[in-house]
């Protein structure tokens, strides 16, 4: 069981009225409208050029989200270029709830000190891992407003550009063609035991998971896929020392050198979930039923 200052076993922590505080504005982003009971943390609501695009759970003093929730739409053209973006109401509750580029300069300490900033990444051996990820968009707009830091993760390049992208490109493959309503994702991190950390500020993962939920789908599935429907599920090493008990090392497969990810039923990620936190888990309302 882990045990963290930060950890509030309720997600209702407000900082102020607006897009960060409160999942209210933007529930229809989750299965029955229902956010999961995972974790504490600070919900925002992510808000660019005035629309709601995906919702995140944050943790404050961890300076990285907790997960992201989004609803599935196929990939349309490449990976846009975009300026990486902060939260302004986890700096200041009377700031502009629109999520807004870092600026070419110095960045104001209140930013520094609420949320991760471009400094903490730059130099390091981890990358920006997305836990909503652009290609699982179609609109540009969507796809842009994943580039806010509060929707990153310190992830090794190992698992960001290896199996971790194999199973973001699975799962937009699997849904593109034989979901056909809408798909509810959840994409979020496994903490260590013992935090460590990214340049004494960022908290870094042991693993990452991720679930979606699709109720409408084709009832003519391919055989190898019937049990990847309603739901599906998975779990990524993002450290190649950490132990096998959750996701064990396939020494066959030399490439993915101790970052693989394993595919599990709903139930077993939430089992999982609940033995490191220390708390009852549920990722999707009646496990998306």
């Amino acid at each position: 069981m882990i045990y963290l200052a930060s950890v509030v076993l309720a997600v209702s922590l407000s900082v102020g009225l607006g897009d960060v505080g409160d999942f209210s504005p933007c529930l229809n982003l989750f299965h029955r409208s229902w956010p999961p009971k995972v974790i504490g943390g600070t919900p925002i609501c992510q808000r660019y050029e005035n629309r709601f695009h995906f919702a995140t759970l944050y943790g404050r003093q961890r300076r990285s989200p907790w997960f992201s929730a989004y609803i599935f739409s196929p990939p349309a053209g490449k990976r846009p270029r975009a300026d990486w973006m902060f939260e302004p109401q986890l700096a200041s509750s009377r700031a502009d709830g629109n999520m807004v580029p870092f600026p070419p300069g110095p960045v104001d300490q209140n930013v520094v000190e609420s949320q991760a900033v471009d400094d903490d990444y730059k130099n390091s051996r981890f990358t920006r891992g997305h836990l909503n990820p652009s290609l699982h968009h179609t609109d540009h707009r969507d796809r842009v407003a994943t580039f806010t830091l509060t929707n990153i993760v310190p992830q090794r390049p190992e698992s960001n550009d290896g199996p971790w992208a194999s199973l973001e490109g699975h799962v937009s493959n699997v849904l593109t063609k034989y979901c056909q309503g809408p798909s509810y994702i959840v994409t979020g991190i496994i903490p260590y035991v013992r935090d460590r950390w990214l340049k004494n500020r960022v908290a870094i993962p042991e693993y990452m998971w991720s679930a979606y939920c699709c109720l409408n789908h084709s009832r003519n599935l391919p055989e190898n896929l019937t049990d990847t429907f309603p739901t599906f599920a998975a779990i990524g090493r993002n450290d190649p020392n950490s132990t096998e008990e959750i996701v064990p090392v396939d020494r066959s497969k030399k490439k993915q050198a101790g970052y693989d990810v394993r595919a599990m039923p709903l139930v077993e990620l939430e089992e999982h979930l609940a033995r490191r936190f220390g708390t009852e888990v549920s990722v999707f309302h009646e496990r998306c039923a």
